[in-house]
C-alpha cells in the first residue's frame, strides 16, 4: 500500500516538466529545517543539565506529569 502511494507520487512528480526541480527544493527546504535549525535553536538542554539517562527520563516525566505550571 505504501509502495504504490510512493510511486503514485513519484511518477507524477518525475512526470512534470518541474518535477526534478521540485524534489530539490524539498530536499534543500528539509535540510535546513532539520539539519541547520537544529544546530542553531534547539540546543541539547538535558544534557547540559543531567549526567545519565535515569535523570533525564525522571525530569521529563515530572515536567509532563506537573499540573500546576
Amino acid at each position: 500500500m505504501l509502495k504504490k502511494i510512493f510511486n503514485f507520487y513519484k511518477e507524477g512528480f518525475l512526470s512534470m516538466k518541474t518535477g526534478k526541480k521540485l524534489w530539490i527544493i524539498i530536499g534543500i527546504k528539509l535540510f535546513i529545517m532539520f539539519a541547520i535549525l537544529k544546530i542553531f535553536f534547539f540546543n541539547d538542554f538535558l544534557s547540559s543539565k543531567f549526567d545519565n539517562d535515569k535523570d533525564k527520563g525522571d525530569y521529563v516525566i515530572e515536567q509532563l506529569t506537573n499540573i500546576n505550571k
